[in-house]
């Protein structure tokens, strides 16, 4: 039985800081980094609400910082730009592991009690940054981007047209990864690689987003990492259809979450839930737990709801409940390797509505591999037991999905039968092309 939690959220006084105040001028065409970060600053000294007023307000990165609310009129817009000036190259954590990224537009690292409130909307200006598959692409829309760039990387699925030379130079350079001295500088010549999550949140505490609008993100829109008392409420989050990792939002390692009313439509997972990559991350005690969510909407990406596929440090007491995918590629699906470790459990997903799905209604799998460029480790299936991934405990009720290439597919490592088990669906319907597919599973109840 799902756990109930409850969840503590930040208080405010009713100061008021208008960044006009600090120097800000309206229109795009002028930086305003300076003066969000005068009036946060004064903010977080007395406490209160930094107001951004209609209009469009250019700026560099903004960091939130401890009793600050930051909120948005109704007709506001914060635009970022894009320079490494502004956003540095940083050693963070990204796709479950230690990585080297550019500085994210909004972030904050070991805040308490900070808020992004209002109607207005935030756009990362991710179009700069992203690379964009050509399958994905009519002709004319392909030919588009050959006129802002000439760049194109070889796929296995066709081209990928990236918007600069250091994207091009970075991908096919590889990673850098930042264990060693002269990391930072080594990746410099490929900056517009190393492209950032939009909101960047670490080792916060007593967090609200609410009403804004979030899109246009670099890589992953909103990314809560190793927080606790988390309300995500009435938020849009949108991405192009074609939006390469435009995950909108990415809950790793976090405690006591609530995600409700939300409307997630980006090209890549709408939401997922995540707890690190292989060995390194389970060195570190942080598993996902005690999150709810309710009341959303998904559609036009890979997933609607999805665990992992880094979930090393484990996932536990999670309810999904009273929502809508439409037109993903997949709708629930659970993912995890050989390497990962950790364990997903105690997981109800509960009054799911899905239509048009491309490819499987449910699918919980043991083969996830990166399909762009190799971030695994090398793993065997002499490693030790650590390393194998395990799906237990995971109950869905009332769940319907109108059209699907599959119902269900539920495939563990091979010959492990014990990785996936103890799988319950009641009252359940599945109307897809295929015959379910269950291997290396047991103890599956339908």
């Amino acid at each position: 039985m799902f756990k109930k939690f409850t969840i503590n959220l930040p208080m405010f006084n009713t100061k008021e800081y208008d960044i006009t105040s600090y120097g800000a001028i309206s229109g795009g065409q002028v930086s305003n980094t300076k003066a969000f970060a005068a009036a946060i600053d004064e903010a977080t000294i007395k406490g209160g609400k930094v107001v951004v007023p209609d209009g469009i307000w250019l700026t560099g990165p903004i960091e939130l910082k401890s009793n600050v609310e930051l909120h948005l009129c109704d007709n506001a817009v914060i635009l970022f730009d894009k320079n490494i000036e502004e956003y540095p190259l940083i050693d963070t954590d990204y796709e479950g592991i230690r990585r080297i990224r550019a500085t994210s537009p909004i972030y904050a690292n070991g805040a308490c009690d900070i808020a992004i409130t209002g109607n207005g909307i935030i756009d990362g200006s991710g179009h700069l940054w992203r690379p964009v598959k050509q399958f994905k692409m009519t002709e004319r829309q392909w030919n588009k981007l050959l006129e802002k760039s000439q760049y194109i990387l070889d796929d296995k699925e066709g081209g990928i047209w990236v918007p600069t030379k250091s994207i091009y130079d970075g991908r096919a350079y590889g990673e850098v990864f930042p264990d060693y001295e002269g990391a930072l500088k080594e990746a410099a010549p490929y900056y517009d690689f190393y492209r950032p999550v939009m909101v960047s949140l670490k080792h916060c505490k007593r967090v609200l987003i609410e009403d804004v609008q979030l899109q246009n993100s670099p890589a992953w829109c909103l990314h809560p990492y190793f927080c606790e008392d988390l309300l995500v409420k009435n938020v849009k989050i949108s991405n192009p259809y074609y939006a390469q990792n435009g995950d909108g939002i990415d809950i790793e390692s976090c405690k006591n979450v609530e995600v409700a009313y939300c409307n997630f439509a980006t090209g890549d997972d709408g939401i997922c839930i995540k707890a690190g990559k292989d060995r390194e991350a389970r060195k570190i005690e942080g598993p996902c737990e005690n999150i709810y969510i309710h009341h959303c909407y998904a559609g036009q990406g890979h997933g609607g709801f999805v665990i992992g596929s880094e979930m090393s440090r484990g996932v536990r007491n999670v309810l999904i409940e009273d929502c809508t995918f439409i037109d993903s590629d997949v709708g629930i699906r659970l993912k995890s390797a050989l390497g990962r470790g950790g364990v997903v459990e105690d997981i109800y997903i509960k009054n799911i509505n899905m239509i048009n799905i491309q490819q499987e209604a449910v699918i919980m799998t043991m083969n996830y591999v990166h399909n762009n460029m190799n971030y695994h480790e090398p793993v065997s299936q002499s490693e030790e037991l650590d390393d194998i991934p395990e799906f237990r405990n995971i109950y869905l009720e009332n769940c319907v999905c109108k059209g699907a290439n599959r119902g269900i597919k539920i495939a563990g490592l091979d010959g492990k039968p014990h990785t996936i088990h103890d799988i319950h669906f009641k009252n359940c319907s599945f109307e897809a092309d295929n015959e379910n597919v269950l291997v290396n599973c047991e103890n599956i109840y339908i």
